[in-house]
This record gives C-alpha cells, sequence and structure tokens, in this order.
C-alpha cells in the first residue's frame, strides 16, 4: 500500500447488497470431484469465485470462510465446527475460481475431522495446479459438559463508535475507498484506528478493541454464520502488531502477509449481532508476529479465541 492519500468524494452503495454479495461469495457450487488431487478419503469437491480486492489478491479471510463452507457440508447433520487450523500456502488469484476438494479423516461418535485444500490453476502450462490455502477442521455434535469463560472487558458500546466510512470519509485512495465502502463486515474501533496514523500510545498500547458484525444483516444457515465469524476474524490480526510497533497501514515500504491462523469457537453465534474482538501480541522477531484474539458476545460471553501469525516487515529507505 502506498502512502498517497488525497481528498474523495464519499460512494454511498447499498449496505444491504454489499452484505448478500458476502453469502453468495461464501456459498459454494458443489463440482465433481478431480482426480488429479482425490484420494482414498476424498468425499467432495466445492468452487467458489473471488470478490474484487485493492491490489489484484486474494482476501484471506475469504478463502478461509470458504474452505469452512466446504469441510462443514461434508459432516453429519448436527455436528458445528468447533476448531480449525489454516496454513496459507500461495496468493490467490482472483482472476480464477478457487476450488476446494474435501478429504474425511475421522467421523467418531461424537467428532468428525476434515482436510480441504483450496487450489488454483497455476501461472504456467507446464505446472501443477497451486495449492493457496490447507486446512484441518473439527465438527462436535452438541453436548453439555463443563463450563467456565473469561469474560469481555469494559468497552462502550459500537453505536456511537465510528464507522469505517466516517473515519476515511475524504479520503482517495483505492485502499481507503475499499475498506469505506466495500467491505461486508461492518467494524468499529473502540481503541484509536490506525488506518492513517500510528497510535500516539504505542509505548504501552497493548490491547486492541474492535466491534464488528455483518454490514447488513444476512439470511443464512448456521454454517455460512461459522463462515462469516472466519472471514471477518481475518481484518484486523496485524493491527496489534502494527499498533505495537508504532506504525499504521500507510508506512512507506509495510509488506504483510498471512501464514497461519486458528480459530477455537466456544460458542456459535449470529453474525448479524454485534462481536467485540480483544486482540493483543504477544511476540513479533524473524519477521514474523503473532496476534492472540478472543471475540465475545453483546452480553459478555466468550464466543472464540483467534491465532494468527504473519510475515510483517518493513523496507527502510536507504
Amino acid at each position: 500500500m502506498t502512502s498517497t492519500i488525497d481528498v474523495m468524494t464519499p460512494s454511498s452503495p447499498d449496505p444491504s447488497e454489499i452484505a448478500a454479495g458476502l453469502i453468495d461469495l461464501l456459498d459454494l457450487r458443489e463440482i465433481e470431484i478431480s482426480a488429479d488431487f482425490a484420494t482414498p478419503a476424498t468425499v467432495a469437491a466445492y468452487e467458489g469465485d473471488s470478490s474484487p480486492q485493492p491490489g489484484g489478491h486474494v482476501f484471506g479471510g475469504q478463502v478461509m470462510g470458504q474452505a469452512v463452507t466446504a469441510v462443514g457440508r461434508t459432516v453429519p447433520e448436527g455436528r458445528r465446527i468447533h476448531s480449525m487450523y489454516s496454513y496459507f500456502l500461495a496468493p490467490g488469484d482472483p482472476a480464477h475460481p478457487i476450488r476446494f476438494q474435501v478429504d474425511a479423516l475421522r467421523d467418531g461418535g461424537s467428532f468428525s475431522v476434515r482436510r480441504v485444500l483450496a487450489t488454483q490453476p497455476s501461472r504456467s502450462a507446464d505446472e501443477a495446479d497451486r495449492t493457496i490455502l490447507a486446512m484441518t477442521a473439527s465438527f462436535q455434535e452438541q453436548q453439555d459438559g463443563l463450563e467456565h469463560q473469561e469474560r469481555a472487558p469494559e468497552a462502550p458500546d459500537p453505536e456511537g463508535l465510528p464507522t469505517t466510512a466516517e473515519v476515511l470519509q475524504g479520503i482517495e485512495h483505492p485502499v481507503a475507498r475499499y475498506w469505506a465502502t466495500q467491505r461486508p463486515i461492518d467494524i468499529r474501533h473502540v481503541t484509536d484506528p490506525i488506518y492513517l496514523q500510528p497510535d500516539p500510545a504505542s509505548e504501552v498500547a497493548d490491547t486492541q478493541m474492535v466491534w464488528m458484525r455483518t454490514l447488513a444483516p444476512v439470511q443464512a444457515d448456521p454454517l455460512l454464520h461459522d463462515a462469516i465469524l472466519s472471514f471477518a476474524s481475518d481484518y484486523t490480526p496485524f493491527e496489534p502488531i502494527l499498533r505495537r510497533q508504532g506504525l499504521s497501514w500507510i508506512t512507506p515500504g509495510l509488506r504483510m502477509a498471512t501464514i497461519d491462523h486458528a480459530i477455537w469457537w466456544h460458542r456459535h453465534v449470529d453474525a448479524n449481532e454485534w462481536l467485540l474482538y480483544v486482540q493483543r501480541s504477544p511476540s513479533a522477531s524473524g519477521g514474523r508476529g503473532l496476534t492472540h484474539g478472543q471475540m465475545f458476545d453483546r452480553s459478555g460471553d466468550l464466543v472464540a479465541t483467534v491465532t494468527q501469525e504473519g510475515m510483517i516487515r518493513v523496507k527502510r529507505e536507504s
């Protein structure tokens, strides 16, 4: 991302259309299993498209959300995802559909485990298709058991916080315009946003909090709400790292890419309702940064835990 930002005239797209587009994006079409990728455990294959992004890349949260949809469609009825681990292996190409081939690794009395590879055509005719993401996910029947949880920290209500569109109003830049007008998730920062400038309290900024929900209400089955949580969880994990380092999204020479991303669902949610995403970065070293996050619902219940490691580098001007 470049740091050149000018004044723009804001546009006003329909939030309902943008949110409905997210459902279309995550709702995959089933296709024939490819012998080139099939294993004895392969049970299904699906295909999905990509939403245009600034810079011509594919948003990692999109691929994760689509992969959650793919694996969730192959498990016995009544089992919901409780954990997943994803490795991002190569950048996606929005010009080509993404293929998801699912292997059933286990179906036990209460749990099911699935593996999915997301692939796209190679960039040259003499190379095999590229794997852009590998995910393993586990599903469980609803069961009673021991319970305890951490509770949400105090935070102002989201209704009184500025939207991303309000924060970036008047900014002419492709990425700023996309964030302000096209993202299907409504993100509102409790801590100061760092889109345009570093956190002035970076020396003591060990925690970030944002509220998030779908931009407009959507009608979707429970699996797609799990997929939306996966999608949304990938928007802000780099921010706690940037915040602690006194950087912003437009720092010159900044390069970032997700390496791996894991989610544990403790309780399932309606993605139309506000979630408080509390994040911190316990470590950055070797050109990598780690973020730990917790998602709480409006009542303060802990609904998910998220961890992500990413490559993060700043090319200093010589």
